[in-house]
């Protein structure tokens, strides 16, 4: 079981960058993590994946090249660094967990194989 806390979001100009962060506790460093976003809270779309040892990850097209996942398994961090921001990544951000311990093969992009999930914190591209 892992619990999960995002902070970090926040107004961005567009072409700006963010860094968002997600503090885990419990057996952190056994799953595997992504980042998903939501426009109307309903849909939860798959922003990118990152396996339990971190050599392994994985983007949605719409962000790559611009955002970057990465953890600390030490400190217990998650983290999703924003760059080239646009109007289409505003959203709310949530990190979330794996249902299945362990594996550091393809990372799954369906919200519904996600146990665990944070709060969400927002993120507003705008001029």
């Amino acid at each position: 079981q892992v619990q999960l806390e995002e902070s970090g979001g926040g107004l961005v100009q567009p072409g700006g960058s963010l860094r968002l962060s997600c503090a885990a506790s419990g057996a952190f460093s056994t799953y595997k993590m992504a980042w998903f976003r939501s426009g109307t809270g309903k849909d939860y779309s798959f922003v990118a994946g990152i396996s339990p040892n971190g050599g392994r990850t994985a983007y949605a097209d719409s962000v790559k090249g611009r955002f970057t996942i990465s953890r600390d398994n030490v400190n217990n961090f998650l983290y999703l660094e924003m760059n080239t921001a646009k109007l289409e990544d505003t959203a709310i951000y949530y990190c979330a967990a794996d249902r299945q311990r362990g594996g550091n093969n393809a990372i799954r992009t369906g919200a519904a194989l996600y146990a665990w999930w944070g709060q969400g914190t927002q993120v507003t591209v705008s001029s």
